[in-house]
């Protein structure tokens, strides 16, 4: 499905979003050492955990609201939202007005208006794209995300330090510019959309036990938990990919040689494997989610899951450039194969009047396991790191065992139909 066939919905999404992850990109990465010096290490860790939570109960509720309110609403309200907060934050980091806690604020605010804006946008995604093409579809925009992963720090790391202020605001502006985008091109998309309804106030705790009834009958789909489970446990290897792994680069290989042509330090030994995965995954993204559609869903998660055990396996026991580098390669191919047949796998799961909401649920994958995976930085200094990476290898071969049973509870599901 060539790009100019798409809904205009999804043209115009793709430009704008294009954009503001490019933006997004250019000062994220740095965050976290703005934070460390400005609060110190041991609270601003403290802090990021909390802005999490909060973004992960906004997914929640961003998925919820894109159900019952539609899906172009929670995302114009999610980019100007957005605008608004990085305007803020620039403020706080200009020549007129600098703190460090209102800074903090509006980076939380703007976490809790993105995770709005996610399920809704996963969902106008499955609205308007048929089954054959959904998979594509979702793997055009994480090409997109990708390439804005490799072009944004570049800039950053040359601006960030002395142009943050700037950055900031042009953030803001392409937040703001992406809500007219939705607001002037784009139509809603959410198949019962009884936006006249919920005009009836209702009081607070009753929309909330309302919420809660709803993700209940989420929960009770035993297929889609299994989802979550599996996700959560090979989510323990890829988080990997900026905690343990740098760390161990770093120890493990001070400095090297590769094919006696090349000379890195570990840090750049490990910011060529990043660039490595970033731009394999940019590059070969649409292609590799056409090629596996070939392919019974099922053999596509479990070999996913086994790539990405190989790889994380190969890391800790060999120590060399050479098969860091092919190490990378096989993460990366079991990053691949999955980028578009999974969100397409939740949008087969959902039905179209939850459909926001299973998006959310199923982002549960990442959000909890983002907060399980820095337990291997403690981890490998108790049992050493090849231990570790043994251990991260096993949790991968068990998401591919539980993917397995996920897949017969859903054929059987389908033949009972």
């Amino acid at each position: 499905m060539r790009i100019r066939d798409w809904d205009q919905n999804l043209k115009v999404r793709l430009l704008g979003e294009s954009l503001m992850n490019i933006t997004f990109w250019i000062f994220f990465p740095f965050l976290t050492i703005y934070f460390t010096e400005a609060f110190g290490a041991g609270l601003a860790g403290v802090l990021l955990i909390v802005s999490q939570v909060f973004s992960v109960i906004a997914n929640l509720l961003g998925g919820y609201y894109a159900d019952r309110f539609g899906r172009k609403k929670m995302m114009v309200v999610a980019s100007i939202g957005q605008g608004v907060s990085f305007f803020i934050f620039g403020f706080a980091n200009s020549p007129w007005f600098h703190s460090a806690v209102t800074a903090f604020i509006c980076f939380t605010a703007a976490g809790v208006f993105g995770s709005f804006y996610y399920p809704a946008s996963q969902a106008m995604i499955a609205d308007v794209v048929d089954e054959k093409n959904r998979s594509h579809v979702f793997a055009v925009f994480y090409t997109s995300m990708n390439i804005s992963v490799v072009i944004g720090p570049v800039i950053g790391g040359i601006f960030f330090a002395d142009y943050r202020f700037e950055l900031l605001v042009f953030a803001a502006i392409a937040c703001f510019l992406l809500g007219v985008l939705l607001v002037k091109y784009t139509r809603e998309t959410a198949p019962v959309w009884a936006g006249g309804q919920h005009r009836v106030r209702k009081k607070w705790y009753s929309t909330l036990i309302e919420q809660a009834k709803s993700y209940h009958v989420i929960v009770k789909d035993k297929i889609f938990m299994l989802f979550i489970f599996a996700g959560i446990l090979i989510s323990q290897t890829y988080m990997q990919l900026d905690l343990i792994l740098p760390v161990f680069t770093k120890q493990a290989i001070p400095e090297t040689d590769l094919l006696h042509l090349l000379h890195f330090t570990g840090e750049q030994l490990y910011g060529f494997i990043l660039s490595e995965n970033g731009l394999i995954v940019a590059l070969f993204s649409v292609a590799a989610t056409k090629w596996v559609t070939r392919y019974r869903e099922r053999n596509v998660f479990v070999l996913s899951s086994l790539l990405y055990a190989i790889s994380i396996y190969l890391f800790g026991v060999w120590i060399s450039s050479i098969v860091f580098i092919f190490s990378m390669l096989l993460f990366s191919l079991g990053e691949l194969i999955v980028t578009g047949i999974q969100q397409d796998f939740v949008s087969k799961l959902s039905p179209p009047e939850m459909r926001a909401q299973y998006f959310a649920a199923a982002s549960l994958r990442n959000t909890i396991g983002r907060t399980i995976a820095p337990v291997s930085i403690p981890l490998a200094g108790w049992i050493g790191y090849k231990g570790t990476f043994s251990i991260l290898a096993v949790l991968a071969v068990m998401s591919a065992g539980m993917y397995v049973l996920m897949f017969r509870q859903y054929e059987k599901k389908r033949l009972s139909a």
